[in-house]
């Protein structure tokens, strides 16, 4: 309870920057984005838990960067459009930080939840994928 009454919950968040290059091409693109290009894509991830261990921490940052390059090694010096992610679906950076979002999910511990990720393709312009609960 706050000094009010309220009952309030906790909530941490830990911020995790990454980043992989890749190629892509947008299908059925109208302009220079159909045609086979690159970035050095950045991610940004934002966890979430109500809760810290006995050491004090939500989730210890060298876990959380285990499990989000487990997500992204397949991704590193690939093109984009022959992963099974993106065959039928076009790699935006939309796309990306989705499919990152959810994969990360999967393999969080439980207490620890994805809050955010936002995929930067370039340093103007970047895309951010979140759920409400």
């Amino acid at each position: 309870m706050n000094g009010a009454g309220v009952c309030t919950l906790e909530t941490f968040e830990l911020f995790v920057q990454t980043e992989f290059a890749a190629a892509h091409r947008l299908r059925e693109y109208d302009g220079n984005c159909e045609h086979l290009h690159g970035h050095n894509w950045k991610v940004d991830v934002v966890l979430r838990a109500n809760q810290l261990d006995a050491l004090g921490m939500a989730l210890d940052f060298r876990d959380a960067k285990r499990l989000i390059h487990e997500v992204l090694d397949g991704f590193d010096h690939e093109y984009l459009n022959e992963l099974p992610p993106f065959r039928e679906v076009n790699p935006t950076t939309e796309n990306i930080a989705r499919f990152i979002y959810h994969a990360l999910e999967a393999k969080l511990p439980d207490g620890t939840a994805v809050a955010k990720v936002t995929a930067w393709e370039s340093e103007k312009c970047g895309a951010s994928y979140s759920r409400e609960p």
